[in-house]
């Protein structure tokens, strides 16, 4: 029970500083793209807005590939230049995907839902379809782009030193009372501090004046009537 109990403590705070890691990296991939996207519309793609909006977008999904590689999902990563662009190449689907995602939302609030109003679209694009896209690139990253078939010795045993910590730490307010204090249960034997009682004879002949070993002696030397 308290190896259950510390393996899901492991895999909850993992999880957590997971999805922490991968809104840290969200963010700052959404900061270069809106950074890279007006600096380029503000000079030399002045009069080309789409392909600036490109360019910025294909350079925060390249910050995006290398901050979920090397700190979300780091543990996970495959090794290798093949592995390396197979998860680049599933990493762009898995983006496009998500992207998809939120057009489909828009899609259908503003031409089957009938929903037109900019309130709406929002709504429907940056609000609904984004939650779910990220959702589901989340979900994509961790079950499918960054899996590699073995964990890195460093994770594994980072893991069995927190489960052996919390295992030790939780086991003796999981085992039962044991009011003999003894392991199994099995009582300690009392004497109530009463000696055995052959010590108790030997050390009571020994000591005690005309006791039995005091008359054999003497009647060894008395003489014979």
């Amino acid at each position: 029970m308290a190896a259950a109990a510390a393996s899901r403590l492991v895999r909850l705070t993992r999880a957590v500083r997971e999805l922490a890691t991968f809104g840290a990296v969200g963010l700052i991939a959404f900061v270069v793209d809106l950074v890279v996207f007006n600096v380029l519309r503000a000079g030399v793609l002045a009069d080309h807005a789409v392909t600036a909006k490109a360019v910025s977008v294909v350079v925060a999904t390249l910050v995006a590939w290398l901050g979920n590689r090397f700190v979300t999902f780091r543990t996970q990563r495959t090794r290798g230049r093949r592995e390396a662009v197979r998860e680049g190449v599933l990493f762009a689907a898995t983006n496009a995907g998500g992207l998809a995602i939120a057009a489909g939302c828009l899609l259908v609030s503003h031409h089957v839902l009938g929903l037109t109003s900019t309130l709406a679209d929002n709504v429907a694009g940056n609000g609904v379809g984004l939650v779910l896209g990220t959702a589901f690139r989340f979900a994509a990253y961790k079950t499918l782009v960054f899996r590699s078939p073995r964990r890195s010795s460093h994770e594994g045993a980072h893991r069995m030193t927190m489960l052996t910590t919390l295992t030790a730490a939780a086991a003796p307010l999981l085992q039962p009372n044991d009011p003999a204090g003894t392991p199994g249960g099995r009582p300690e034997p009392r004497h109530h501090g009463r000696p055995d009682r052959r010590v108790g004879a030997e050390r009571a002949r020994r000591l005690v004046p005309g006791g039995s070993g005091s008359a054999t002696r003497r009647s060894s030397r008395s003489p014979c009537c």
